[in-house]
Parts: C-alpha cells; sequence; structure tokens
C-alpha cells in the first residue's frame, strides 16, 4: 500500500486523539542509580525557572541525599497513604493531581505496582488518566520494565523482573531522554553508598549490579531508545508526505500453542517486527475434538493476553490438520516471517504423528521460518 494513500478516517481519529492528549516526557535508564529522578527534578527546576507549574506528584528518593536536596523548592502534592502488609505506602494521589491542575506533574517509577484497592493496578494507568485530564507528566522508567524484554532480562541477569510496563507506553510518550551512565561509574556510585544503603550494597554487587549485567541493559536502553527515535522518524515522514527509502513491509506470525513458552516467542515477535518497522500477528490453532487442560488453558490465555498488550493481530483458529491450517494463515496474511517454539514431542512421537514444524518448513515457500529453542522446562 503507498506511503501517500488517504488516510482512514479511523487513523485520522486517531492522531486527532493524540494531539488532545497531554506530553509525557520518559526519563529511561539501565537500571537503578543512573540518574533518572535527579535529572528529572534538575529540569523541573528549569521549567519552574521559565515561569511553568511543576509539582511533584510522587518522588522516591531513596534516602538519596542529591535527590532530597533537588526537592528543596518544588512544591509536593499530599500522597495517598495506604496500609499494606504491615506498613503504610505512599502512593500517587490522581485525584489531588487533578484537582491541583499543575501544567506539569513529576511521577517517579512508572512500572510501580500498586497495592489493591485503588483506582488501578499498575502507575502508568494513573499516568494515562492524568494525561488525558489534559496534564502533562515527567516520569522515570528502567529499561528492564518493558514487557517486550522481560525474556531477555530474565535470561541476562537471572532475575525475573515483576513490574513491566506494555511498550505501548514507551511508542506514545512524547519524548524519551536517555539517562546513561557507564556501568564502572555506576558501580562506583554504588560504592560510595548514593544508591543503596551500605548493608545492601555488597549484595547487589555479588548480583544484579555486576558488570556484565549492567553493561547488557545498557545496551538494551540504547537500543531501545534508537528504535523508538526511529520509528518516531518514520511516522513523522509518512505525516509529512516527505520522500523516503521505504522498505518492504514485514509481517511477522508468530505461532503460538497452549504453553508458558508462548510468552517467549511473542516477545522475539514483538522485537522483530518493531526492528522491522512490520506488521506484528499471532496465531493459535487447536484441534475441535481436543480439550485443553485448566494448566493449558491458562496458559493459552496468558500468552493471548501478552500478545494483546503487545498490539498483535489475534487469529485463533480449529483445524485438525494444524501445520496446514498455520500455513494456511501464514499466507492469507502474507507473513515474511514465521516464528515457531521448539517441538516438546519426543523424535519418536515425531516420527509416528508427524512434526508440525517439518510440515511448515517444507510447505512453506515466500517465508522464512524461525524455530526458537526452549529455555525452559514446563
Amino acid at each position: 500500500m503507498s506511503d501517500y494513500r488517504r488516510r482512514t478516517s479511523e487513523e485520522v481519529l486517531q492522531q486527532i486523539e493524540h494531539l488532545r492528549r497531554a506530553r509525557h516526557k520518559i526519563f529511561i535508564g539501565a537500571a537503578a542509580g543512573v540518574g533518572k529522578t535527579y535529572a528529572m527534578l534538575r529540569e523541573a527546576h528549569s521549567l519552574r525557572e521559565g515561569g511553568i507549574d511543576v509539582v511533584a506528584g510522587i518522588i522516591d528518593t531513596h534516602g538519596r541525599a542529591e535527590t532530597i536536596e533537588l526537592l528543596d523548592g518544588i512544591e509536593a502534592l499530599p500522597a495517598l497513604e495506604v496500609p499494606y502488609n504491615g506498613i503504610v505506602r505512599q502512593e500517587l494521589d490522581i485525584d489531588a493531581v487533578l484537582r491541583r491542575q499543575p501544567d506539569v506533574v513529576l511521577v517517579d517509577e512508572l512500572a510501580h505496582q500498586n497495592p489493591p484497592g485503588l483506582r488501578h493496578e499498575k502507575r502508568y494507568e494513573d499516568v494515562q488518566d492524568i494525561l488525558e485530564a489534559g496534564i502533562n507528566v515527567h516520569s522515570t522508567l528502567n529499561v528492564q520494565h518493558l514487557q517486550s524484554l522481560n525474556d531477555i532480562v530474565a535470561q541476562v541477569t537471572g532475575v525475573r523482573v515483576r513490574e513491566t510496563v506494555p511498550d505501548s507506553v514507551l511508542a506514545d510518550a512524547t519524548e524519551l531522554r536517555l539517562i546513561d551512565l557507564a556501568p564502572d561509574a555506576l558501580v562506583e556510585r554504588l560504592q560510595q553508598g548514593k544508591v543503596y544503603p551500605p548493608e545492601q550494597v555488597r549484595r547487589a554487587l555479588e548480583n544484579f549490579f555486576r558488570i556484565g549485567n549492567l553493561t547488557a541493559l545498557r545496551e538494551l536502553a540504547l537500543r531501545t531508545v534508537a528504535d523508538e527515535t526511529d520509528s518516531a522518524l518514520d511516522d513523522y515522514m509518512r505525516l509529512h508526505h516527505i520522500s523516503g527509502p521505504w522498505q518492504t513491509k514485514e509481517r511477522v506470525l508468530v505461532c503460538v500453542t497452549s504453553t508458558l513458552s508462548g510468552q517467549v516467542l511473542i516477545r522475539r515477535g514483538y522485537r522483530m517486527a518493531r526492528r522491522l518497522k512490520g506488521d506484528f500477528l499471532v496465531a493459535t490453532v487447536k484441534k475441535p475434538d481436543t480439550a485443553p487442560s485448566l494448566k493449558e488453558a491458562q496458559a493459552l490465555d496468558l500468552n493471548l493476553r501478552l500478545a494483546r498488550e503487545l498490539g498483535a493481530a489475534l487469529t485463533r483458529e480449529e483445524d485438525y490438520d494444524v501445520a496446514r491450517r498455520l500455513v494456511a494463515i501464514a499466507k492469507e496474511v502474507r507473513a515474511t516471517q514465521i516464528i515457531l517454539g521448539e517441538s516438546r514431542r519426543s523424535r519418536w512421537e515425531e516420527m509416528l504423528r508427524g512434526s508440525v514444524i517439518e510440515r511448515i518448513l517444507r510447505e512453506t515457500r515466500d517465508a522464512d521460518v524461525l524455530i526458537i529453542a526452549s529455555r525452559r522446562k514446563e
């Protein structure tokens, strides 16, 4: 389809809605301690000097003296005090922000999980309400909290991050500001007690804050911001009808089953589609006469929920010949890349029943097929 075609009414409405929303600036970094909150507060002081009404909605100083000092002179809105697990937590008060109506509100730790009983489960959802009310937001985020990077971060660091943010939050942001710090410099800050209390430093250095981990996370942060910047440039050029060497449209199709390993495939497919500036599609096919177990049904629901969060076009079908139907779906959507998970069948079972993967490889002519190795037992 031509890049100079007339936009549909839905696309026009989406653009109008985007223009109506307030601006969201995200300060993103590789890990805690690189200076995201510090940079956000310094910019807040500059904005105040320029006559912009800036307030702090929620800031977690982690006891860092430099951060606490920068809060001086910035109006702090009262936080919600929420009893949880025997302690009182300080949470963002959306209503207080809406009543105050500042030009800009500062919101720390975008991926934060709210305690039960609040309006939303996640803090980024609180921010969406504030943006829709026309109030600009500056927020902070560590790259390991991005949903599509969850598997990579777990593989690199050995830690499965539970607090995640959909990648759409990053894509919808008006501006990303990368706060970069070399791993050696971050370790030095940690050793000086500028990141965590002294009693936590040794454990942090032996685990998450190893140089190798920090180097990998730094590369992820750099690549993420670069990908988003490249995507924003493409959108701008299309919007303003600027000609360029556009790539042919790639379509990445991920084939998932009712196993949790499907989440690994979905995240890999999303990242591939994002890098290729292509469409992202997820398909699942089951035999009509098979009833999934409770575990399988729950796993499939989680897979499809993740696919929706990452903006995939979903296809759910039934067919006695799963391989044939998946090949047909790939042809129908004109997939250029097909992602499959490694077979869980033994070699003997594949000899008796046949291999879905081998049939897809044999019958696919116009698409590349990528088979992802399983990294964990289910």
